[in-house]
């Protein structure tokens, strides 16, 4: 049999046998909970600054927020994964002392200062790639390669990842990890839980190109690029920005620029904005185009406007007859608007719909115009996280829509006669 690539987690590509000492997971959790104690002793000073959230913040929510930023943003995480430490975490006393900690380490003290609050916390094992598949496996200790933290508050459950660092977001707008399902690790009645993904309403994802067309002969074209991420988007840029440098970030953006419009210059650094209770990321970047570079090779007569909406992230298999599903993996929505202002005449984009609406993927391209603007705007949404073995055919054939629609090209050279 051939090998299968983009396979879901839990799907098994050959016949196989499952033996386990046990049936039951509280087995399994009984067997590391007395390494998992919530009531440890907490240093002095760390407990200071939890008894400060709690005479500050009289929300449990709130509180939750700022004891995750407290753990996430000042406990570096390390891994220590040899030994003892493979498997049973240091004391939250340890950890503070040395500053750092590995998922065990930062789930164990997350959920001490929770409990500490007065909130309900529990220490859960998942694992990172393959916890789609803990629901359908044999109880084992050995299906796990992460540790997390469930919170109860009310009738709301949330999930965090201690690991994570300067994740945004307050309770209502938190983003669980996608991780699949997670086994508390409790006392009694122990059982594996589903991690709850939350539905995408707006794109995580929104680049908004502006390009400035010249007015007067000898003028520069100007591009301007606004980025805005949201939910989990954001948080993946908020960690960019802070773990590379802003010239390293700046110079890929221009090389991306540059070879679609080859003489692109950069006109100044980038302009960000985080507002990391809302979970939301802004980037802005400045370019502009000499009319030389512009007028060179015909640029202007055969200018691409080029959607950047994650297409690359859709898998594209090369065996056709298979047996298994694809997987999708976590959710994508993103949009890509450009909008060219300055023209000499009326453009227009297809007239027949070229919508892609399939039960996994959606997508669309909208465009506008005015006698002197023209703008298009793409969306791309996933909408399962497989496509079945039966539908592959189907929708590879829609992948291919996708990507003959993902960018237009125009003669923004051309000048009506009344413009003239």
């Amino acid at each position: 049999m051939k090998s299968q690539e983009y396979l879901p987690p839990d799907f098994l590509t050959y016949p196989s046998i499952e033996i386990s000492s046990t049936s039951k997971w509280q087995d399994i959790v009984d067997t590391v909970l007395p390494y998992y104690r919530l009531d440890q002793e907490l240093p002095a000073d760390f407990a200071a600054k939890l008894d400060a959230i709690a005479a500050k913040y009289d929300a449990p929510e709130d509180r939750m927020i700022e004891a995750m930023r407290l753990v996430q943003d000042n406990i570096r995480y390390v891994s220590l994964s040899m030994g003892r430490g493979s498997y049973i975490p240091r004391s939250p006393t340890t950890v503070v002392a040395s500053g750092f900690g590995d998922c065990k380490d930062k789930a164990l003290l997350l959920a001490s200062s929770l409990r500490r609050l007065g909130i309900h916390a529990d220490v859960a094992l998942t694992d990172l790639d393959e916890g789609v598949a803990l629901a359908t496996i044999l109880p084992t200790i050995r299906a796990f390669d992460h540790v997390i933290v469930k919170v109860a508050i009310d009738s709301q459950t949330y999930w965090i990842d201690a690991t994570n660092y300067l994740q945004g977001g307050r309770a209502d707008n938190l983003i669980p990890p996608d991780y699949g399902f997670a086994l508390p690790i409790v006392a009694d009645k122990a059982g594996m839980e589903k991690i709850e993904r939350k539905e995408l309403y707006q794109p995580t994802t929104f680049v908004n190109e502006v390009f400035d067309f010249p007015k007067r002969k000898g003028e520069p074209l100007k591009l301007t690029v606004t980025t805005t991420y949201w939910g989990a988007d954001a948080d993946s840029m908020r960690y960019k920005l802070v773990s590379q440098s802003a010239a390293r970030i700046a110079d890929d953006y221009l090389k991306y620029y540059n070879r679609q419009y080859p003489g692109m210059k950069s006109l100044g650094p980038l302009v960000t904005n985080d507002s990391r209770d809302k979970n939301l990321v802004s980037v802005t970047e400045s370019y502009d185009l000499s009319a030389g570079d512009l007028d060179a090779d015909n640029l202007s007569k055969d200018f691409a406007l080029k959607s950047d909406v994650g297409i690359r992230y859709l898998p594209e298999p090369d065996l056709l007859e298979r047996s298994a599903p694809i997987w999708l993996g976590s959710p994508i929505f993103r949009r890509h608007r450009c909008t060219v202002r300055n023209l000499k005449a009326h453009f227009v984009g297809p007239e027949d719909n070229d919508d892609v609406i399939t039960p996994y993927v959606a997508f669309k391209a909208r465009w506008t115009s005015t006698s002197t603007e023209f703008q298009v705007d793409w969306f791309l949404k996933t909408l399962n996280d497989r496509i079945p073995a039966k539908s592959i055919g189907p929708y590879l054939k829609s992948l291919k829509k996708i990507n003959d629609n993902s960018a237009w090209n125009y003669n923004f050279a051309y000048s009506d006669a009344e413009a003239n």
